[in-house]
Order: C-alpha cells, then sequence, then structure tokens
C-alpha cells in the first residue's frame, strides 16, 4: 500500500488543526506556510475532508478550518479512506489463491488496526514532542 500526497498532506492538515484545536478557526495559507506547501493543493484536499463531516469552514476575515470533533476521536485511518480510499495491499484479493490471500489479509489488518488506533492527537502530540515517537511492527 502506498500512501500518496494526498493523504499525507491530508493528514498534515489535520494534524495542524489538532494542535490548534479550541483556538478558533486556521487559514490554510498558514498550514501552507509553516509547512512548506501548496495553499492551492491543501485547497483541494480540504474540500474531500468538509465533504467527510471531519472538517468545517469559517469564513470571513479570521475564518479557516477547524476540527468537527475532537482530535482524539479522529483517527488517520479516518482521513486515509477519505483521500485514499479503502486500505487494501493489493486489489482482487479474493482473486487470490488462499495462502497469498491469507498473507493480503493479515497485512491489511496490520496497516488498518495502526492506522485506525493512531488519533490525530497523537499525531498532534508526537509532532510537538510532547511524547515518544510510535514504533509499529507490521
Amino acid at each position: 500500500m502506498k500512501i500518496s500526497t494526498k493523504g499525507r498532506y491530508g493528514l498534515t492538515i489535520m494534524i495542524e488543526l489538532g494542535k490548534q484545536y479550541g483556538e478558533g478557526p486556521v487559514p490554510l495559507r498558514k498550514i501552507a506556510a509553516e509547512n512548506e506547501l501548496s495553499e492551492a493543493y491543501l485547497e483541494q484536499l480540504v474540500g474531500p475532508l468538509r465533504n467527510s463531516g471531519l472538517v468545517k469552514s469559517v469564513r470571513g476575515a479570521y475564518g479557516g478550518y477547524m476540527l468537527t470533533r475532537h482530535p482524539k476521536e479522529i483517527s488517520a485511518g479516518d482521513v486515509i479512506r477519505v483521500l485514499e480510499g479503502p486500505i487494501q495491499p493489493v486489489e482482487g484479493i479474493e482473486d487470490e489463491k488462499q495462502p497469498q490471500r491469507e498473507l493480503w489479509v493479515r497485512i491489511r489488518d496490520a496497516v488498518k488496526n495502526v492506522l485506525d488506533t493512531t488519533t490525530i492527537e497523537d499525531l498532534a502530540k508526537a509532532n510537538n514532542g510532547e511524547t515518544e515517537s510510535y514504533m509499529y511492527y507490521i
């Protein structure tokens, strides 16, 4: 499974919003500048995040984006599924022979477990140096 820039930059947006949770809306231009990313590209990514109900927009001079729920209630898997689609290491698992199918299912389940048990809050804290970095064994 390969996570594209959509997923990586989408997680960046969510982590930055998680760091600022409860402090009001955050403009995308601020996120883009602090992470040296294209604001235009982040604009494209925030649409699906808003449509899925993970973020909401606030208009006006002090507008921007905010998380719709507490960062501990949003998993990395929620974000990746919105931007990348279903989590699966290979397509057509059901067409594989039993030994390969079993391997692909185990890999898929391990990746899902990591993504679904890692919250935006975990990532925001790790990014701030508040917790030790995570080591995952798959």
